[in-house]
């Protein structure tokens, strides 16, 4: 299987500076990251509410070093929230933030990434819009949830995502599927061990659909991070057979994936919210959409030979 080969790279400096460098790397790149700039990334959030969809913004970029690249993170956020609140945006843009990228891992880094993360919560908050907390690699996420436990103290509707790869994530979503609570379900796109996460992807699959039943039958609100028809298609069963009408869940999908589907699913009456990241250290989100889907690999090995 290639994902945890693709999964390893995606930590490895030398890999970073060999695809980097690759002729047809920027094609490919520019298909998963939005641009480099607020500016950039602007015009796509007033383009997605044009077509009846929302999204959530990640400032890309993780495992930084300095608590003074903990702080530049949150000042990217808290500039893209003023950019919202002067186009009055704020209502279609939710905040995808990564706590690794607020300083979680550096020396005091649980305490270090809740000061950080706070302020853009509370601009968030004060532009009438939501910050959710990314899941990352399984080490992470007792601080992770712990922080989300603390910032829903002042501000309820922070969310958080949960992965169904791993074998606590069943019990995270009994515990967090109660009335206020925001939970994303994805797979998960980090190397994980035996030890703490499925390895097939069948039973990764299977598990998805238990923890959407549980999310839906929960008093929370439930959003679908897939791209999979089927798994899509089972969601709006379970929705239906919970009794939520079209808004009280909605569906997820990254920017530049299946970009037809989300204006479908819009079309039919479903809350659609477009994943886009933007930033310019792009490279480790890119290389986990990478691992994610053979196709997108394919692709951008197409891009490398026609561009050499």
């Amino acid at each position: 299987m290639l994902g945890p080969v693709i999964l390893a790279a995606s930590r490895s400096d030398k890999m970073r500076r060999f695809i980097s460098a690759a002729p047809g790397t920027k094609q490919v790149v520019d298909r998963f990251i939005a641009g480099e700039t607020v500016d950039q990334v602007v015009p796509i959030v007033v383009d997605a509410a044009g077509k009846g969809l929302e999204v959530t913004l990640d400032v890309v970029g993780e495992d930084i070093t300095t608590p003074a690249q903990a702080e530049a993170a949150r000042d990217a956020y808290l500039e893209l929230i003023e950019r919202l609140k002067a186009l009055d945006l704020g209502p279609r843009a939710d905040m995808s933030v990564k706590l690794s990228m607020f300083g979680q891992a550096l020396e005091n880094g649980h305490e270090l990434a809740l000061a950080n993360v706070r302020p853009v919560v509370e601009a968030a908050d004060a532009i009438g819009t939501t910050v959710t907390l990314d899941a990352e690699d399984h080490t992470t996420l007792d601080s992770m949830f712990a922080i989300h436990e603390e910032l829903r103290k002042d501000f309820p509707q922070t969310g958080c995502v949960i992965q169904s790869y791993l074998f606590r994530t069943e019990a995270d979503a009994r515990r967090l599927a109660a009335a206020g609570s925001r939970v994303r379900i994805v797979k998960g796109a980090y190397k994980e061990p035996a030890s703490v996460a499925y390895q097939d992807k069948a039973e990764i699959d299977k598990a998805y659909v238990r923890i959407t039943r549980i999310l839906m039958e929960g008093e929370g609100y439930p959003m679908i991070g897939s791209h999979d028809p089927r798994l899509i298609a089972i969601a709006q069963e379970l929705g239906r057979q919970a009794g939520r009408k079209l808004d009280e869940y909605e569906f997820q999908m990254l920017y530049g994936i299946r970009s037809d589907e989300h204006v479908r699913l819009a079309a039919e009456g479903h809350r659609m919210r477009v994943y886009t990241a933007y930033g310019t250290d792009w490279y480790g989100y890119f290389m986990r959409r990478l691992a994610e889907k053979p196709a997108n690999l394919l692709f951008f090995g197409r891009s490398i030979l026609t561009k050499g």
